[in-house]
């Protein structure tokens, strides 16, 4: 058993192999509930053929409005060897995938860096919550090429509301900031593909415009011109009931309006925002049945 503190929480719970305690309430081996390819990423993500996208199961933010909920609050999914990834990486890969897509696997990190030594032949993409370690990513300093974390809060009120985790601004800025630190400026193929470099996501909330504010205000600060890429998700739908009254309707257009009308103005011109408010997100989740695991 081991005392954890892999990310920002430092629980120091004891995780075993394949099940363990803490927030994340995993083991060390990784659980994946679906490898394949996966065309819902960004375009730079998703080229022409797809991203190989692996969704590791559990979490340590475990937000109020997760839109994976089956996978990382209940914790559907197989425990699986680091050999065994192995041979997903292959087998995604001769299935053509631009990328290696590695999801939430942030509680995992010790044994996907060890996964990723040597690394697939295609660009690995380390797609995180945001909430992570310094000295945890530095295990895969060389070996992640693409870094795409999420910069859910700016503010500590909807950090430690929605994912009871106050600390997660400071904890993610120094994380977004190591990631850059390790792959560099962006890095795009003649056919338009993220090749390294980092591509930071962010998820207007309904009734949380001010949160997106600051984060827009925040990566602005941080990042001239061409070092990073920036999107702006506005695809929100609620997939259950929460105890908070706003995060129970959609993004209202007024909302979409003014979150895109302040992108706009922020000076950032490099990355994505989606033309429409109120596509649905359920349209966006995958079928978590195990597809690419055993």
């Amino acid at each position: 058993m081991q005392s954890c503190t892999a990310c920002p929480r430092y629980c120091g719970a004891e995780r075993g192999t394949a099940e363990g305690g803490g927030v994340c309430a995993s083991g060390t081996l990784p659980r994946v509930a679906r490898a394949a390819l996966h065309f819902g990423e960004e375009p730079c993500i998703t080229g022409a053929r797809g991203s190989g996208t692996v969704f590791f199961s559990g979490c340590a933010l475990r937000c109020e409005f997760c839109q994976n909920a089956k996978i990382s609050l209940s914790g559907f999914g197989e425990t699986v060897t680091v050999e065994r990834l192995r041979e997903i990486y292959a087998e995604l890969t001769a299935l053509g995938a631009e990328n290696i897509n590695l999801v939430t696997a942030s509680h995992f990190t010790e044994a996907v860096a060890e996964s990723l030594g040597p690394g697939p032949e295609i660009p690995v993409v380390w797609n995180s919550s945001g909430y992570e370690s310094v000295e945890t990513l530095r295990l895969l300093s060389g070996r992640v090429n693409v870094y795409m974390p999420d910069f859910k809060y700016a503010l500590t009120k909807p950090a430690a509301d929605y994912s009871n985790a106050p600390d997660y601004p400071r904890a993610a800025e120094d994380a977004i900031l190591e990631m850059h630190r390790q792959v560099g400026d962006c890095k795009i193929s003649p056919d338009g593909v993220l090749e390294s470099g980092l591509l930071v996501r962010h998820l207007v909330l309904p009734g949380n415009l001010e949160n997106t504010f600051r984060v827009i205000d925040r990566f602005a600060e941080l990042f001239a011109p061409g070092e990073a890429l920036f999107s702006l998700m506005t695809q929100y739908t609620p997939v259950r009931e929460s105890r908070f009254p706003e995060l129970n309707r959609k993004l209202s257009r007024a909302e979409y309006e003014a979150a895109v009308a302040y992108l706009e103005d922020s000076g950032i011109g490099d990355g994505y925002y989606q033309d429409e408010p109120d596509g649905s997100e359920a349209d966006w989740i995958p079928d978590f049945d195990l597809t690419g695991v055993p």
